[in-house]
């Protein structure tokens, strides 16, 4: 009899270890994109390759949980057949209006006795995805999340381009982590940014021509907002939040019913026109909510970046909507400390005379409730439910356009709840939301259709601030478009086409890009609601052909296609707005651009406007035949621009 157990427990052993070392295989549609599922010594892992060539080498899956841990002694169960996906969507608000997603799904079962977890996988023809699924038992109907094991094992050669985290309760007023430090590029391996890891979204470089781009999307107020840390050479894992987040308050791990979703896991590859292209965000992600109303999106000026808080003052807001209208602009964004600067009287009054021009109002607000210092008013309103209503019923019966919610405190999970709690009371009201001081969106514009932009950037009040940021403008303004924009609307509010930072324009920071940066930077940008920063008196002192352009480009696009570029050096993309096409490009190197660009969206024989600067960032505007090659051959100096438009 105890042989017959024991013949039978080697058996079942054996099948067991066979079964652990099955791999499931998802390819996509294309076929070269591979993507490897296993269990290797009963840990779920799975591998990419591209071309054929290894891109993330078996790396580890799972999640610690509270019930049970599902990063060991798994053994793959089973998985569902191969299927098609192929989906139309369309959105307004994204740098692409209409979508046709094209993929193969897999889901595959790891199991750990009554414990069950589920990886479901998406390969598109230059995206991997996934995400977990926990299942429920008899027993346990709700689960912590304590951490992850998901990594990213890249090759030993791969070189980075990385923003890092912030340690948090610090920087202005203990606002840290906001998303606003300075990348690193073209760096090595094996370090971990400031110590904190780094910021989504993480751009690599494995091999000539290949790279790969590291996010997460559909994070709501079901999970926590990860990093990417580093746990030695060029293997990456993802990183819950920190546990001084949000002044120390809150779990640092997730509260989740039973079953249950993580949001995903995104790994772009290819070219840097896969990378720039993607629509990977928006692709995995679903309407949480019907939009109450049509929204109306377009651009919009702001005093503050010029002016600061001074200008914050009912005269000067009028002004701003004079010019507004002047511009042919939908918006004016009022600043911080309005509510006892203007007042809520004199801003219903702005509000009413802004409709007769046919410029609404956005408003500035502090989300604080107890996680920093900051001092700027409206504060603690946006934080509590009752309070937010009611000042939201105020702005719908007045006729304000949008908010702009600053100061946030992190990524636990009672903050990701703050940001869908705004944006679905804002949508009861019909308001439009930006945020700043603030986490990476993440498929946000498919998921809140009222959302409009989040900064998560060194944005442009930085010009202001100090003359370094000026001086290295171009240089950041050249990797926005291939990592942070790339997934996400993207409030800059930048554009200027003041000399100086400073209401006369004779004082503060000098801008050292030209004016043509300008307008390539206003369509390299990509956000459906642009407030830039432009003044009043550039309607008489900035060039006609600058000012013209800027009353006429578009913030909402049809599509987009990338030309040329390396992050940090230059940036050359093509958009399309209806049958507009725009081309526009910077270059930061010191050494002037010069190539010759193919561009097949105009057509030969056509005529084009092309804005260029000369060797002294003198910029003009000349009309060109586009030839039988359908050629243009450009010069872009330092701190220079070029723009062809139809």
């Amino acid at each position: 009899m105890k042989r017959v157990l024991l013949t039978t427990a080697l058996i079942l052993g054996m099948l067991a270890t066979s079964n652990a070392q099955d791999s499931k295989t998802l390819t996509s549609p294309d076929g070269k994109i591979s993507v490897s599922i296993t269990a290797q010594n009963g840990a779920p892992k799975y591998s990419v390759s591209y071309d054929g060539k290894t891109i993330v080498a078996p790396s580890s899956l799972g999640v610690q949980t509270n019930i049970g841990d599902f990063t060991s002694g798994m053994s793959l169960d089973k998985a569902s057949a191969v299927s098609d996906i192929n989906e139309t969507y369309s959105l307004p608000n994204i740098k692409q209006s209409n979508v046709n997603y094209t993929a193969k799904a897999l889901t595959v079962d790891f199991t750990k006795g009554d414990n069950r977890m589920a990886v479901e996988f998406r390969v598109s023809n230059r995206d991997v995805a996934f995400r977990y699924v926990i299942y429920d038992t008899k027993q346990t109907k709700v689960c912590v999340i304590n951490s992850e094991a998901t990594a990213f094992n890249l090759p030993d050669a791969t070189t980075t381009f990385l923003c890092p985290q912030s340690k948090p309760m610090g920087g202005f007023a203990r606002t840290s982590p906001s998303y606003e430090t300075p990348y690193t590029v073209d760096d090595q391996n094996g370090k971990n940014g400031w110590g904190n890891g780094y910021t989504f979204p993480c751009l690599f470089k494995v091999a000539d021509n290949t790279w790969t781009l590291i996010s997460e999307t559909g994070t709501d107020g079901g999970y926590v907002g990860c990093r990417l840390l580093n746990i030695g050479g060029a293997k990456y894992q993802i990183g819950f939040p920190q546990e001084e987040e949000l002044n120390g308050f809150g779990s640092t791990s997730v509260q989740m019913a039973l079953p249950g979703k993580t949001p995903w896991r995104t790994i772009t590859l290819g070219g840097l026109n896969n990378i720039v292209e993607t629509t990977v965000p928006f692709d995995l992600t679903e309407q949480k909510y019907k939009a109450s109303q049509q929204y109306i999106y377009g651009k919009g000026s702001w005093s503050w970046i010029i002016g600061m808080d001074p200008s914050c003052n009912y005269d000067e807001q009028k002004r701003y909507i004079d010019f507004s209208a002047a511009m042919g602009y939908q918006s004016v964004l009022i600043d911080a400390f309005w509510d006892t600067a203007i007042g809520y009287e004199k801003i219903a009054d702005l509000a009413k005379y802004g409709k007769t021009k046919g410029v609404g109002l956005f408003l500035w607000y502090n989300s604080n409730g107890s996680w920093n210092d900051a001092p700027q008013t409206p504060i603690g309103k946006m934080n509590n439910s009752r309070i937010r209503r009611q000042e939201m019923k105020w702005m719908q019966d007045n006729g304000i356009r949008g908010i702009k919610v600053d100061f946030f405190g992190g990524d636990k999970q009672q903050m990701m709840q703050l940001y869908e709690d705004i944006l679905a009371d804002a949508n009861d009201f019909g308001l439009l939301v930006i945020f700043h001081g603030c986490t990476l969106p993440r498929g946000w514009e498919k998921m809140y259709p009222n959302y409009a932009a989040s900064e998560a950037v060194l944005a442009s009040e930085n010009l202001h601030f100090g003359q370094g940021a000026c001086d290295n403008e171009a240089f950041n303004a050249c990797l926005h478009p291939f990592i942070r924009n790339t997934v996400g609307s993207m409030d800059f509010g930048g554009s200027a086409l003041n000399k100086r930072y400073s209401a006369d324009n004779q004082h503060g920071t000098t801008r050292r890009t030209s004016d043509v940066f300008a307008l390539a930077v206003a369509t390299l940008f990509q956000s459906a609601v642009q407030h830039f920063a432009l003044a009043p008196n550039n309607l008489t002192d900035a060039p006609a052909w600058a000012i013209d352009f800027m009353k006429t480009v578009p913030t909402t696009w049809d599509e987009v296609k990338f030309i040329d570029g390396y992050p940090g050096k230059y940036v050359i993309i093509a958009r399309r707005s209806g049958s507009k096409w725009i081309v526009a490009g910077i270059n930061a190197q010191k050494e002037t651009l010069k190539t010759t660009l193919t561009l097949p969206m105009f057509a030969a024989g056509s005529t084009v406007k092309v804005y260029s600067d000369d060797d002294q960032l003198n910029g003009s505007v000349k009309d060109l035949k586009i030839n039988k090659k359908q050629q243009v051959a450009i010069t872009i100096p330092c701190n220079g621009g070029v723009v062809i438009t139809q």
